[in-house]
């Protein structure tokens, strides 16, 4: 088989898709071939007929943050998937399930590929829909950007649905920590004004937690603690000023210890 077989372009100049080969008798015979190189030969033929048509509709998409040779490469793969799909037999003309296929596998690849934060797919609609109307609006409102009410005017959705929808306006392309600052000079970055984790909230908070469990603690065992931690006394001498064994002080000290943690472990719990 030749690509002469398929004609350039239907003899309609008023097709909408002036660019559509006319490949119906071979879809028709792809429809009776048996699975193997003869059909998949012909296959590759009708996708190389209707490549430009794939290409014009992934021009459609440029300037969105990804190259034109990747938007037609993932064009192609949705027109190889329509040529596989596609039944003649349903009565329904190839163009009219290859477009929305082609289109479908585009916008795909940005929901999925393109998006710098998952968003889900609700809100991504609703971002593109206030896109376009703040597009619109721009071009008809004496240059000045459309309000929320206006833009939910415009398309019928609610002010809460705007409201998500500017949100996410964002979230395609969302702005570096390393990226400078507006009117900085000294290579001030966004990342230089997130705080760090304060290490000392930690302390007070179990300083605070422990209070009323040394309180109740008895005598003796307070005052080991207190000359271990707070004086920094080691425990031979904490044993010479009290008279005791230092295996004592070291069994009182990991008993105390021990008891106090499981306490504020459950008041946590």
């Amino acid at each position: 088989m030749t690509t002469a077989r398929v004609q350039a372009k239907r003899p309609s100049a008023k097709h909408p898709h002036d660019d559509a080969p006319d490949t119906s008798a071979e879809f028709q015979e792809i429809a009776h071939l048996p699975d193997g190189p003869e059909k998949e030969a012909l296959r590759q033929q009708v996708v190389e007929a209707w490549i430009p048509m794939a290409e014009r509709l992934a021009r459609q998409f440029r300037n969105r943050g990804e190259s034109l040779e990747d938007l037609e490469q993932v064009a192609v793969l949705g027109l190889v998937k329509a040529v596989i799909r596609y039944d003649p037999e349903r009565g329904t003309a190839f163009e009219s399930f290859a477009v929305p296929t082609v289109v479908g596998e585009v916008k795909r690849h940005f929901r999925d590929h393109m998006w710098g934060l998952h968003v889900p797919r609700r809100v991504q609609e609703l971002r593109n829909r206030v896109r376009l109307a703040h597009r619109e609006l721009s071009h008809s409102l004496d240059g000045r950007g459309p309000s929320i009410r206006e833009i939910a005017d415009h398309t019928g959705m609610t002010e809460h649905e705007v409201r998500i929808g500017m949100e996410a306006l964002d979230s395609y392309t969302p702005l570096s920590l390393d990226a400078e600052l507006p009117g900085s000079e000294d290579g001030y970055s966004l990342v230089d004004t997130l705080g760090d984790q304060e290490s000392g909230y930690d302390l007070v908070i179990d300083r605070e937690a422990l209070k009323p469990k040394l309180s109740r603690l008895p005598e003796r065992e307070r005052q080991i603690l207190y000359m271990r931690f707070f004086c920094d006394m080691t425990q031979s001498r904490i044993a010479e000023q009290l008279g005791i064994s230092q295996m004592h002080v070291s069994r009182l000290i990991s008993r105390t210890c021990a008891s106090l943690c499981d306490q504020v472990m459950a008041d946590s719990n």
